[in-house]
Formats: C-alpha cells, sequence, structure tokens
C-alpha cells in the first residue's frame, strides 16, 4: 500500500493512495476563487497547493451568467443552469424599490440538488453558510442569511435559521467561543468569518461525521471587491482560506474519516479590476421609461450585477420600449458603447441566464455596471468586480479535488461548475440524473 505524507496545518496527513469507499465528500468553495491561487506558490495557499499535487486540479473552471454568488453556487450544487434552477441573480429583480433581500431560501431553486439526493440515499447533510439554504433538508446547518436592519450582524438571523435549533449555541460552546457582533462578519481587514466557519465546520465534521458537507469562505471575495485582483488584504484573505482549509483537514484527521473522505475545494467565478462604471438606467430615465422605481413607475430597466445587466420590462409584449432602449445604446457615442456588447435572447437561452430578461449587456474588462438612475453615465470606479458573460480567463474559477476516489497528478485544461454535482453524485454513489453537467474524464479513480 503507497502512502503520501504530507503536512496539513501543522499535522502529518496520512492518505492512502488507493481506492477505497468514499463515505464523505467535503465541497468547500472559495469566494471569488482563482485558480492563480494554487498555481503561484505566492499567494500561500500550502494546503491547496499540497491538495493539488497529490489530487487534480483545473487551469480553469467556467461559470454562469451572470457570474455571481448564488447563480454559481447553485449551479455547483444543481449541475444545471440558472435558467433551470430558479436563481438568476443574487437578489431577485422586484419590480419596485430593491427590499434588499437575496435568493436566501431553499424552495426558490426549482430542480433536485445533491442534498435532496443525499437524503434520498439515507445520508447526512450538513452546511456552514452556503447560499440559498434556508430551510433546506440539511441536517445540520447554519444557512447563509443576514438582516436587513442589523447592518453587519448576522448572529440573529443566523441563529433563527440554523437548523437543529440548537446548533447555533452548540458551535459556539465547542468551536468558537461566543461570538460577538463583528465575529460572524467582513468588518475592517479582518478574516475572522472564514475563520470561524472553519471551526464550526470542523466540529460539525468531527462530532456528526456527515456523508456530505457544503462550506463558504466569502472573505476573499470581499477584499477583492475592496482592492481589486491583487492587495495586501486579499493575500491575507487568500492565505486565510487556506488555514480554514487547514482546519478542516486536521478536523477530518481527529474524526478518523480523512481515508474515506473526498475533499472539493472550487469557487464561484474569478475577478475583473474595474476603472469605469456605466449607468444604462440613467439613459433609460432620461428617455422616459423609467419615472419612478420606488413607485414601480417604468417601462423598461436593467437590473445590475456587477459586469452584467438584464433588461426586464413592466410588459413582457411591450416591443416598443425594448425597441427603444436598442436605439438607445446604438447611439450612444462610441466611447461609451464599446464599454458593453449586447446579448440578445437566443444567446441568453444558450447559456442559461435569466428567461425573464429581453436582453442583457455584458461590460468588457475594466467596467462595472451601476444601477443608478441619476447622475453621469459614466463615472471613475475602484476595486475590482465580477458578473461578466463567462468567456475569458480572469472571470474563470478554479478547482482542486483530492482523497479516496480522485486521480493523482492530474490537470484539467477547462470545466464547467455544472459538473461538479456529478462528480460529487458518483463519489458518494447518489441516484442524481437531472444534473446537465459532465465527470471529466480523468478525474476520478
Amino acid at each position: 500500500m503507497k502512502r503520501f505524507y504530507t503536512m496539513a496545518g501543522g499535522l502529518l496527513l496520512t492518505l492512502s493512495s488507493v481506492a477505497q469507499q468514499v463515505n464523505h465528500v467535503v465541497l468547500i468553495t472559495i469566494d471569488g476563487f482563482r485558480p492563480d491561487f494554487y498555481q503561484d506558490a505566492s499567494w500561500g495557499m500550502n494546503n491547496l497547493r499540497m491538495m493539488k499535487d497529490s489530487g487534480v486540479s483545473a487551469d480553469g473552471v467556467n461559470c454562469v451568467f451572470p457570474s455571481v454568488t448564488f447563480p454559481d453556487h447553485t449551479t455547483i450544487i444543481t449541475g444545471v443552469k440558472p435558467a433551470k434552477h430558479g436563481i438568476y441573480y443574487n437578489a431577485p429583480f422586484e419590480e419596485g424599490k430593491a427590499s434588499g433581500k437575496w435568493y436566501w431560501y431553499y424552495d426558490a431553486i426549482k430542480v433536485p440538488t445533491l442534498y435532496d439526493a443525499v437524503h434520498a440515499a439515507g445520508k447526512t447533510n450538513a452546511n456552514v453558510i452556503w447560499p440559498v439554504t434556508v430551510d433546506a433538508p440539511i441536517d445540520y446547518n447554519i444557512p447563509d442569511i443576514w438582516a436587513l436592519n442589523k447592518g453587519k450582524d448576522r448572529r440573529g438571523a443566523s441563529a433563527a435559521a440554523s437548523r437543529p435549533a440548537s446548533l447555533w449555541e452548540e458551535v459556539q460552546e465547542h468551536a468558537t467561543g461566543k461570538l460577538g457582533p463583528d465575529d460572524f462578519a467582513m468588518v475592517r481587514q479582518e478574516m475572522l468569518m472564514d475563520e470561524n466557519i472553519a471551526r464550526m465546520s470542523a466540529y460539525i465534521l468531527t462530532k456528526y461525521k456527515p456523508a456530505f458537507t457544503t462550506i463558504h469562505l466569502p472573505c476573499t471575495d470581499h477584499y477583492e471587491h475592496v482592492e481589486g485582483r491583487d492587495g495586501f488584504l486579499v493575500r491575507k484573505a487568500v492565505a486565510g482560506a487556506d488555514r480554514a482549509i487547514g482546519t478542516i483537514l486536521e478536523a477530518l484527521i481527529r474524526a478518523g474519516i480523512q481515508d474515506s473522505t473526498a475533499i472539493i475545494v472550487t469557487g464561484d467565478h474569478g475577478f475583473v479590476n474595474v476603472s469605469q462604471a456605466f449607468a444604462p438606467n440613467v439613459l433609460l430615465a432620461a428617455a422616459g421609461l423609467i419615472k419612478n422605481i420606488d413607485k414601480a413607475d417604468w417601462k423598461a430597466r436593467f437590473h445590475t450585477s456587477g459586469g452584467a445587466a438584464f433588461l426586464h420590462l413592466k410588459d413582457k409584449n411591450d416591443h416598443a420600449s425594448a425597441a427603444k432602449v436598442k436605439e438607445l445604446l446604438a447611439n450612444l457615442p462610441a466611447d461609451q458603447r464599446k464599454m458593453f456588447r449586447v446579448i440578445e435572447r437566443p444567446q441568453l437561452d444558450s447559456i442559461g441566464a435569466d428567461p425573464n430578461a429581453a436582453l442583457a449587456l455584458a461590460a468588457v474588462p475594466g467596467v462595472t455596471i451601476s444601477g443608478s438612475v441619476k447622475g453621469a453615465i459614466v463615472k471613475e470606479a475602484k476595486g475590482g468586480t465580477h458578473g461578466y458573460y463567462p468567456d475569458f480567463h480572469d472571470i474563470q474559477t478554479g478547482f482542486v479535488a483530492y482523497g479516496p476516489g480522485i486521480a493523482q497528478g492530474k490537470t484539467l485544461q477547462v470545466m464547467d461548475l455544472m459538473d461538479v454535482a456529478p462528480i460529487i453524485a458518483r463519489l458518494l454513489g447518489l441516484q442524481f440524473n437531472t444534473a446537465d453537467g459532465r465527470i471529466p474524464a480523468g478525474i476520478l479513480k
């Protein structure tokens, strides 16, 4: 029996290289995850580079459109694109003033998920802040949710939505200590949220040994929005995410399940530096197509999502307003017209985007799209964003798989987020025939 001896967060990790039964899968996402984080040693992801060298990695993973957190995470867990699974954006399009609510609740998903398949097989699920999981069929669940009137303090909403009801207090007693308002939020220059998510996850893995566990680490995305693709805080967040992965690896050792657990680390999207913001709703307001959003008084309006914007018509049969929008866009000055391209309905259908949109705008790299209805059409911007049409490398996310059932030392050129669900279903022996993704050749033993 051949064995690999590697360091994981300071502990000696021993994994058998022979094919073994996979009883557990841990699926970790790093929000804003990019392939260069594990391909370039300067990012400091030592745990992940160990996993890459002893497992399978991808040079790039194609995400969905818009390439934002909630639609992409739902594609990972369902194996289908937004047009099928129903999570079209982070926040639903609302006819009047935006309420601030996101797609938090599991019943918004229109197709089966891996959680359903795990339960159907008589196995257990666990989760720590995976999107769209409130009231999901998850046995040990701390979902991704926050209160609208509490600023960055997630504690009350998290406690109320956790299942079983005692879990929130349980993880504080045994994993994190009593949490203050800043201990489960992204504030100042702190990375404590990822660390506490990892501690909660490690406790649940050690105590309950679920068959399938999902974990979402959000800090890297937050600081890429602030600094762009690189910067001190981004590098600090990436190293912190790797430390969180080390905590999970250590928990598997402590639980005695490391030899039967496959680990997948992926993401939802890459990131793009921005210098300009384009506000198409300003154009529509000036033309009388938007009068008062708060009172839902409009005919045509863009729902923006980072580097993308989707045109919604108050009356879906209002072809005159749709034509007017196209005319307004076509008549923009050349320096504004080159900031985006128009994605027509057939192309939206082919990529599986929101079926309710009449058309979409895909910004060019360097441009973010603002939802503002007042002010200048073009303004300066800084930091980074995502949401772009997924047809260039910087917006791709990453993928690393490691452990029993996974091939060793293999690099895939490119795969799709839809492929993750079929891989996990095969590893756990689940019946899951609704996914559109495929298992890339050579990824499994």
